[in-house]
């Protein structure tokens, strides 16, 4: 399953989202809220399956993220496994940050998320006793929703994950700081991409076959949104995956 809080869904990877993103929709994928996982799996899992899931998670809490000017910040990681699931910190904050570290440290923040992510969701397709709450601490809004209906379906239909999902690259694009309206979804947002590697993730169904095709692509490259819905109270930790999208570019290279 995992590998995306991608995967991706996050090991199998992130789900789609219904609102495209600048050309990174990729048309009649086979990779959707599991795509990345299973690749293109069975008919319970096709393209318009996955459509219903997305449009039913519009219907979750806290409004998307709305877009704003944002401040650019460039971040890239060498190859890493997720580590082991651990509880996070306690955050600190700074009490008075300049507008360029308070950009600079959003960025960090949300670097270290979308890992925690992975590890979350591949914790949760490896081991069904996992409390399916944990989603809450990593994700929010649609990306919520929509990864708690994937697991749910997934649990009931006595599917497992084997292997973990790998993070390859991970790219900050843009930070936004914006707060002025949090009820309509004006919240600070960065957005990540994110290419994984789920080479070594299988997902098993209850008589231990796999549902993994042989065409699932071994890396795909995913764009979240990572808002923080809680700026004014908890600046540093409150960030959570609000939504995923799956980017139309070529993949990267396997880990090492």
């Amino acid at each position: 399953m995992i590998g995306h809080m991608s995967l991706q869904d996050c090991t199998r990877r992130p789900p789609r989202e219904i609102a495209p993103v600048q050309k990174a929709r990729k048309q009649n994928s086979n990779k959707g809220v599991e795509g990345m996982h299973r690749g293109g799996r069975a008919s319970a899992l096709t393209a318009a399956t996955i459509l219903v899931l997305a449009v039913a998670s519009g219907c979750s809490g806290s409004p998307e993220p709305a877009a704003s000017p944002t401040s650019t910040v460039t971040v890239s990681t060498s190859p890493s496994s997720t580590p082991s699931l651990t509880p996070s910190p306690s955050p600190t904050s700074s009490p008075s940050l300049s507008p360029t570290s308070d950009t600079e440290r959003a960025a960090t923040d949300a670097e270290e998320l979308i890992r925690e992510y992975y590890q979350v969701i591949d914790q949760l397709g490896l081991d069904p006793s996992v409390p399916l709450t944990a989603l809450e601490e990593v994700a929010i809004s649609k990306d919520l929703s929509v990864r708690q209906r994937q697991f749910e379906r997934e649990r009931r239909d006595g599917w497992t994950q084997t292997g973990d999902t790998k993070i390859v690259e991970l790219k900050v694009q843009s930070v936004n700081l914006d707060n002025s309206d949090p009820s309509t979804g004006r919240v600070p947002a960065v957005q990540v991409d994110v290419c994984v590697d789920v080479t070594d993730v299988d997902v098993r169904d209850a008589s231990g076959s796999s549902v993994v095709t042989a065409d699932r692509p071994d890396t795909n490259w995913t764009r979240h949104t990572v808002s923080n819905y809680s700026w004014d109270t908890h600046p540093e930790g409150a960030w959570r995956v609000s939504t995923s999208v799956d980017l139309e570019q070529p993949p990267c290279q396997p880990a090492a």
